[in-house]
C-alpha cells in the first residue's frame, strides 16, 4: 500500500454493519495519523450509510476532500430487502414494528409492476430518523428525544428500480438512484403504494458513479495494510 495521504488518496472501504460512516472515517483518521506521527489530517467521507446499512463508502483523504461534493453528486446503486406487511417508526430495523398488515392480497404482478410508480423524478420525504439537519439538529436526535418534527419533501430521481426476489414476507429489489434518495423512504412509499405497509431489513450500496463494492477493502483489511506496508509521508 503506497499511499500518499497527505496529498489526497481515495480510499473505498465496506463499511461494516452497525458503524455509523463517522466511526469508519474516525478510526481510519486514527490510523492514518499514527502511521504517518501527525496530529491532524483532513480526512471524510462521500455520502453517509446508515448505521444498519453495508456497502461501499467513498473515503478521501487530504487535498482530495475538496473531491466530495463530485463524489455525493454521482448516481448509487443499492440492493436489499423489504419487510412486506408491518411499518416501524424509522422504516427500518432501528425502531420496533408498529403496525401490522394482511398482506393476502399481493401478488407477484402487483409487486413488481407497483415499482413503476417509483421510477423518474418525484418528491420524497426524508425519514424521521435520518442524519438530515431540522434547525441546526440532527432529525434522528429530536426523534429518539419523542419530539414532533416536520420533515419537508424533496426532488429525488431513481432511474431502476427492480425486485430481483419475492419471498413473502420478504422481497429483495435493486435500486439505481440520484443523490438525497433515502431508501428507507422508498421502503415505506413502497409499502403504502401496496396497501400493506413495509420496511427497510436489509440495505447494502453496491456501487457510487464508476466505483464498485467489489473494489472496496475492509476496514479490518485496510488496518493490517496500512501498519504492514511503506505509506508516503
Amino acid at each position: 500500500m503506497d499511499k500518499d495521504f497527505i496529498q489526497g488518496e481515495v480510499l473505498l472501504i465496506n463499511k461494516p454493519l452497525k458503524w455509523t460512516s463517522f466511526d469508519a472515517v474516525n478510526k481510519i483518521r486514527c490510523l492514518v495519523k499514527h502511521k504517518l506521527g501527525v496530529k491532524k489530517i483532513k480526512i471524510g467521507h462521500a455520502g453517509t450509510l446508515d448505521p444498519l446499512a453495508t456497502g461501499l463508502l467513498i473515503v478521501c483523504t487530504g487535498k482530495f476532500t475538496k473531491k466530495i461534493d463530485e463524489y455525493q453528486a454521482f448516481d448509487k446503486e443499492y440492493t436489499g430487502s423489504f419487510f412486506l406487511g408491518a411499518t416501524t417508526p424509522s422504516a427500518d430495523l432501528e425502531t420496533e414494528v408498529d403496525k401490522t398488515f394482511d398482506i393476502s392480497h399481493l401478488t407477484e404482478e402487483l409487486i413488481r409492476n407497483s415499482t413503476n410508480k417509483f421510477i423518474g423524478t418525484f418528491h420524497q420525504t426524508p425519514p424521521i430518523y435520518s442524519a438530515k439537519q431540522i434547525d441546526g439538529e440532527r432529525a434522528y436526535e429530536a426523534a429518539r428525544k419523542g419530539r414532533s418534527i416536520e420533515m419537508r419533501s424533496r426532488e429525488v430521481t431513481i432511474s431502476e428500480f427492480e425486485i430481483t426476489n419475492i419471498n413473502l414476507p420478504t422481497i429483495d429489489f435493486r435500486v439505481v438512484c440520484g443523490k438525497g434518495t433515502y431508501i428507507r423512504s422508498l421502503a415505506k412509499d413502497f409499502g403504502e403504494a401496496l396497501n400493506c405497509g413495509a420496511y427497510l431489513s436489509v440495505l447494502c450500496r453496491t456501487r457510487i458513479g464508476e466505483y464498485s463494492i467489489d473494489d472496496a477493502i475492509s476496514i479490518e483489511q485496510f488496518e493490517k495494510e496500512i501498519k504492514d506496508k511503506n505509506i508516503l509521508e
